[in-house]
């Protein structure tokens, strides 16, 4: 999990991969609706080789959920599930990517990338408010 406090600064910066280029600002057309909280779920691998692994699996179709408990190495152990999450509650470099995303369902989920402190995530949103 990527809580608040922890140092983000060992290559915090995004990188725009997933299905759909994850980004909804680009399809369509214009800012993903402003959020105060999102439903977060995540994948965290330490090694970049293992976060490729699992980055193959969801592009092949496979369950977000599933892939989670599958290769996540942290405590979220509910599919990836960290709940909902307001603004200041998440590492900065991860909580910059998550806002940005347009909500999706594990089944069909529209992924990012991005590395913190804690190591590679994956992930996705299923809601917003």
């Amino acid at each position: 999990m990527a809580p608040k406090g922890k140092t983000a600064d060992k290559g915090g910066a995004a990188k725009g991969k997933g299905k759909g280029k994850g980004d909804a600002a680009e399809e369509k057309g214009g800012k993903v609706k402003g959020a105060q909280q999102i439903n977060v779920r995540h994948i965290l691998c330490e090694k970049h080789g293992k976060k490729e692994e699992a980055l193959e699996k969801l592009k092949n179709g496979a369950n977000f959920g599933d892939v989670a408990r599958e290769f996540s190495e942290d405590k979220a152990r509910a599919g990836g599930a960290l709940g909902w999450k307001g603004r200041g509650d998440l590492d900065p470099a991860f909580e910059a990517v998550a806002f940005e995303l347009e909500a999706s369902t594990a089944a069909n989920p529209k992924y990012r990338e991005v590395k913190t402190g804690f190591g590679y995530h994956i992930l996705m949103v299923e809601g917003r408010k």
